[in-house]
């Protein structure tokens, strides 16, 4: 966690100043020369949120990018002459030519699946945006592929690596809050039009796998899930309020969830407010409420506590028209090609990305039974406790 600005008392102290130094990125082999070889990295998908990814990648050490994929044209040229790369409208002859240690896979969501499992079939590292796919068992067929490869894959959730969140997480499961009795949470944001129009697979089932749930509130599902607890069951609603002249798919949801340990969720979302207002999230346990508006604040029931209130601040905070994507997409990035020799899977791996991704899921089914009828689902219940 990063250095923060107000502390109470030693514990705070520590969870304002824990923040995650980014590590010196490992080289992975060497040239003839015994110089050490830096990782061959690529990106595929040149939208909007490559422009984070690119930023991240031009700053780590070690690192080398080598080509850019894109199936528009327009796209590729510009990131080819941006970043002076070889750019390839197919990732399979990127693949084989640039022959790259890591994939970054920042397109739509109903290609992300197939070039996961094209890259760790290939023994390609893979950090995929979110969702991990555009429905169920296209994330179950990415987790299996993960399973049999020698390749790492992460799934930028990377707002598990805030350190107001992160800071929540470690006072939940450190125990001296008491047991977790329930949480809500909002995302109220604004999209026009245009903004579906001028990406129109974000508004189609094929293409996108939903809407509101699947592109913006899908951060604080997969929050509630990891700050709470896993998930028992799911009852929920998605529909279309005022975005159906251009979209198919949801832009306002309802939900209750009740969580394994006996704690439950409850959380709406909409595009419909008139402005991106800041995301909520209200933990209830025993011995505190903790409150998240950006910083976390954690006031204490317990009246031996005496009225104490303690809060943890972001000390880098995102600006500008997207500062909603938040600051920390560097950190978890960083942390990947960190952990990339360690042997061990990466700890936002598809079998933990599927977790957000079975709860929309739900939702939907519940929502749109004639799409449900497709597919024959087990319940969360069901996969939780089987």
């Amino acid at each position: 966690m990063s250095d923060q600005d107000l502390t109470v008392n030693d514990d705070v102290e520590r969870l304002n100043s824990d923040a995650p130094a980014a590590p010196a990125v490992v080289p992975v082999g060497s040239e003839p020369n015994g110089t050490e070889r830096p990782r061959r990295v690529a990106v595929i998908g040149c939208g909007d949120i490559s422009a984070v990814h690119f930023a991240v990648i031009a700053g780590l050490p070690g690192v080398q990018l080598v080509g850019v994929s894109d199936s528009d044209a327009g796209r590729l040229s510009s990131a080819v002459n941006t970043h002076a790369v070889p750019g390839f409208a197919d990732h399979l002859a990127l693949f084989e030519e640039l022959k790259p240690d890591v994939v970054h896979i920042c397109t739509p969501h109903n290609t992300h699946a197939q070039l996961a499992i094209d890259a760790l079939d290939r023994g390609i590292n893979v950090i995929v945006e979110k969702p991990l796919a555009h429905s169920r068992e296209e994330g179950e067929r990415v987790a299996a592929a993960a399973a049999q490869s020698s390749a790492q894959i992460a799934v930028c959730f990377q707002n598990r690596y805030n350190a107001p969140i992160a800071a929540a997480h470690e006072l939940l499961t450190g125990g001296t809050l008491g047991a977790i009795l329930g949480a809500s949470a909002t995302v109220n944001w604004h999209r026009t039009a245009e903004y579906y129009l001028n990406r129109p697979w974000r508004g189609r089932w094929a293409t996108g796998g939903g809407g509101l749930l699947m592109n913006q509130a899908i951060h604080t599902i997969d929050l509630l899930q990891w700050l709470i607890g896993p998930v028992a069951s799911v009852s929920g609603n998605a529909s279309t309020r005022v975005l159906g002249d251009v979209i198919e798919v949801e832009d306002t949801a309802e939900l209750v969830i009740d969580h394994v340990n006996g704690a439950r969720s409850v959380f709406y979302a909409t595009l419909a407010n008139v402005v991106n207002s800041p995301v909520t999230l209200d933990i209830v346990t025993e011995n505190a409420l903790l409150s998240i508006r950006g910083d976390l604040t954690v006031a204490y029931t317990d009246p031996l506590a005496d009225g104490r209130v303690d809060v943890i601040t972001e000390s880098h905070r995102a600006t500008g028209e997207r500062a909603y994507w938040g600051v920390s997409h560097e950190r978890l990035i960083t942390d990947f090609y960190s952990r990339l020799d360690s042997g061990e899977p990466f700890w936002i791996d598809p079998i933990e990305a599927q977790k957000s991704l079975n709860i929309i899921q739900d939702v939907y089914d519940q929502s749109y039974p004639e799409r449900a009828n497709d597919h024959i689902h087990p319940t969360t219940t069901e996969r939780v406790i089987s």
